[in-house]
């Protein structure tokens, strides 16, 4: 039988645990967003390679655009799982250190640090994609 104190221990690391849970949260409600953009971006890009076989500059311009949001929010959304990910073992070593003994209160830091570089690099990789698909608006209309 569990000791009172071992139920109020592991009662405090779930508290411990609670905010990086909403944190993941909303990471995962940002990739979301980014693999939507991810999938018009595909979309597009097949639309105008099925267009016909004789490109014009302007639709080569337009898929060298694409090719370019494509890293970008490739990049954003492999950075915001990394971060996730390093949320998740976050997470884990808070329960890990809870039932060793040991203090992952270092380890937790770090990797939370990482996270946190982690989303605002993917955060910086997205907003840099939404630069791009906004510039190329200017393009279409003076076509």
């Amino acid at each position: 039988m569990q000791s009172a104190t071992d139920v109020t221990t592991v009662a405090h690391v779930i508290q411990l645990a609670v905010a990086p849970v909403f944190l993941l949260t909303g990471v995962g409600a940002i990739l979301n967003v980014i693999t939507n953009r991810l999938a018009r971006i595909v979309d597009r890009s097949r639309v105008l390679g099925n267009a016909s076989d004789q490109i014009k500059s302007a639709q080569k311009e337009e898929m060298a655009m694409l090719a370019r949001r494509t890293r970008w929010v490739h990049w954003a959304v492999s950075l915001c799982t990394m971060s996730a990910l390093l949320i998740c073992i976050v997470i884990a070593a808070l329960f890990v250190g809870s039932v060793t003994g040991f203090d992952p209160s270092n380890t937790v830091s770090l990797l939370f640090i990482l996270a946190m570089f982690a989303l605002i690099s993917g955060l910086l990789c997205f907003l840099r994609e939404i630069f791009l698909a906004t510039g190329n608006l200017g393009i279409r209309k003076s076509s």
